[in-house]
């Protein structure tokens, strides 16, 4: 398998689900008109069976369907199974969610963070690839489903709320602690805190292992009660001010706390009180509530009866055309096809025409990819990541298992989406990729040639480096470099290594750097390098002895390595070239390529 930009030309197929649910019940998808969201899927895809034209060669609808079915079938029919499970309850319950019901809510979230509901949608759909249809579908409607069916388990006791109310306004402690995974040091630490209680803030910033706390002296946010653990919590509260707490052991951690004061309780004014009863209440019902319909959840998945027919020979043969029976209810295949589509159609088109324009290409040159091709190709990446054998020979079966597991994809798909590409494309390069003598010289020189020792500074701005520059040219140090390193440089290496960075090598890719670096003499300060929007200033240590002195000694390997790198590069540049002179035209996501040629041709004719 070949390295080449695999994200931009079938990143529909190596792109693992789109986003993460936060809750358990954001993953049970449903329709929240309380129609199943496939019958709505099918309704709004039904029109046309062409999604796509390339080259005049079309992209019919069922083969996208069945291209996205045989990519996304199994997660979507899971999602939709948990959403039949949801909806039976709410049907069986007369439970309606409305769409004014999901609105509401939409608008209550949004007005929790301060947004308004467009700013919040375009939010989901900017930072999770969530759009307002899915949000509302598949994550909206079934908390609220959920809840509602177990609203009448919910009720918020006194007790409840005066525990509440006193972790939010009853009397803290405002603590410092010393935090660290080693009992026998928290012991010894615990007897010098509790001899000289004065020098706790010291002994938490040099051994407490909680980075956050350490470096404020182990300050914490103020311990009330109700908050957390109850031991710690009875610890703190049982301190006077500067008094050291016994070593605390939560978990696989060794704690101790200091009272820093007492933080009295904070006494409402009655007018402000019935609103925080309402909003405390609130709370606590929203946190029993999600409990529950976790455990409502679980038991409908657990007295289900269920018959996954997709992906099952056996029971599709039985069931034709069935993708699942949900306690007696079956989910056709057309609708997990309809789901499918909605959810991942414009990646998995994105790889259908990009695979009907290798397919086309290909033809064109009368070359077809054989399996002795495909299993060559695997051959190769298997010994490229050095899955071989003692013998040498690769090791194809765990090279396999490894490529499943690592990408969540089957052996199929990782043929069809990633080996059967590179191979149709090396296929379009062969004959024009040539290592030439001067080739081999520049890559000997970048892989085995000297390389300078330097210490670097990067600023963004020419008057920072210019200030800089004279200060380092003014104290000619390796250690002072280094300090104005540590003070002034943005890049993080630079910064925190005290100017050190990787020794620089020849072609390596920065042309500016790599000629003033090989220009330097050992304790030479640079000139400023501008590259793109940054400056840098180099100081030179030296340089380092070449490990190879004969190219011939490393010839086969160097041939193989430039090789390979050039045919990358090939490959991408056949893609583009492929990409930009096709005539598409994609329906599905309303757009339409014109061929840079006819483009031209088009302005110069006016």
């Amino acid at each position: 398998m070949v390295a080449l930009r695999t994200s931009h030309i079938f990143r529909s197929y190596w792109l693992k689900k789109l986003f993460v649910l936060i809750a358990a019940v954001a993953a049970l998808a449903v329709a929240w008109r309380g129609i199943p969201a496939s019958a709505q899927t099918e309704s709004s895809l039904a029109t046309g069976s062409v999604v796509a034209v390339v080259n005049a060669d079309p992209i019919s609808r069922d083969s996208l369907a069945d291209a996205a079915v045989e990519r996304y079938g199994v997660d979507v029919l899971d999602n939709m199974v948990n959403r039949y499970l949801i909806l039976q309850r709410c049907q069986a319950s007369g439970v309606e969610i409305t769409n004014d019901d999901v609105g509401r809510e939409i608008q209550r979230l949004a007005k929790k963070f301060g947004l308004t509901i467009e700013s919040y949608l375009t939010l989901l759909r900017d930072e999770r690839d969530i759009t307002p249809d899915q949000y509302s579908r598949e994550i909206i409607w079934p908390m609220l489903a959920l809840r509602r069916l177990v609203a009448d388990q919910v009720e918020v006791s006194q007790e409840e709320f005066n525990q509440a109310f006193l972790s939010q306004y009853g009397e803290a402690v405002k603590c410092r602690i010393i935090m660290v995974d080693d009992a026998g040091l928290a012991s010894q630490l615990q007897v010098r805190a509790a001899s000289e209680p004065e020098r706790f803030e010291t002994l938490a910033k040099q051994h407490s292992q909680d980075e956050s706390s350490a470096s404020v002296g182990g300050l914490i946010p103020p311990i009330r009660r109700y908050m957390g653990d109850s031991r710690i919590e009875d610890a703190a509260f049982s301190l006077p001010d500067g008094g050291v707490s016994n070593v605390l052991q939560i978990g696989d951690q060794h704690m101790i706390l200091q009272a820093v004061k007492r933080i009295p309780a904070t006494q409402p004014s009655p007018k402000a009180m019935p609103s925080i009863r309402e909003q405390i209440q609130d709370r606590i019902r929203d946190t029993k509530m999600r409990v529950a319909a976790a455990e409502l959840f679980t038991e409908l998945q657990s007295d289900a009866n269920v018959i996954t027919v997709l992906g099952n020979e056996t029971a599709s043969a039985k069931y034709p055309g069935v993708a699942a029976i949900i306690n007696g209810q079956q989910i056709p295949v057309s609708s997990v096809a309809a789901e499918c589509v909605k959810r991942h159609g414009a990646e998995v088109l994105d790889g259908e025409i990009n695979r009907k324009l290798l397919t086309q290409a290909l033809r064109a040159v009368r070359q077809t990819v054989s399996q002795s091709d495909i299993d060559a190709e695997v051959r190769d990446a298997a010994i490229r990541y050095g899955f071989v054998r003692s013998d040498g020979s690769p090791d194809i079966g765990a090279w396999i298992e490894a490529v499943v597991a690592d990408s969540s994809v089957s052996a199929d798909l990782y043929i069809q989406d990633a080996v059967w590409p590179s191979v149709a494309l090396k296929k379009l390069v062969a004959g024009t990729i040539e290592v030439t003598d001067q080739d081999m010289q520049r890559g000997f020189e970048s892989s085995f040639g000297p390389r300078v020792e330097v210490l670097a500074i990067v600023l963004s701005d020419q008057r920072s480096a210019q200030e800089v520059w004279e200060m380092a040219r003014d104290n000619p140090t390796d250690a002072f470099f280094g300090t104005l390193a540590e003070d002034y440089s943005i890049e993080p290496v630079s910064a925190s290594n005290a100017g050190k960075v990787p020794p620089i090598r020849k072609f390596g890719g920065q042309p500016a750097v790599e000629k003033e670096a090989f220009s330097l003499k050992p304790g030479e300060l640079s000139g400023i390098i501008s590259t793109g929007d940054q400056y840098i200033i180099l100081r030179c240590q030296g340089y380092t002895e070449p490990i190879v002195s004969d190219v011939q000694a490393v010839a086969t390997e160097l041939r193989r390595d430039l090789t390979e790198k050039a045919t990358r590069i090939a490959m991408a540049a056949k893609f583009d070239e492929l990409l930009t002179s096709a005539e598409i035209d994609n329906f599905f996501a309303a757009e339409s390529q014109v061929p840079r040629v006819a483009r031209q041709s088009a302005s110069s004719a006016k």
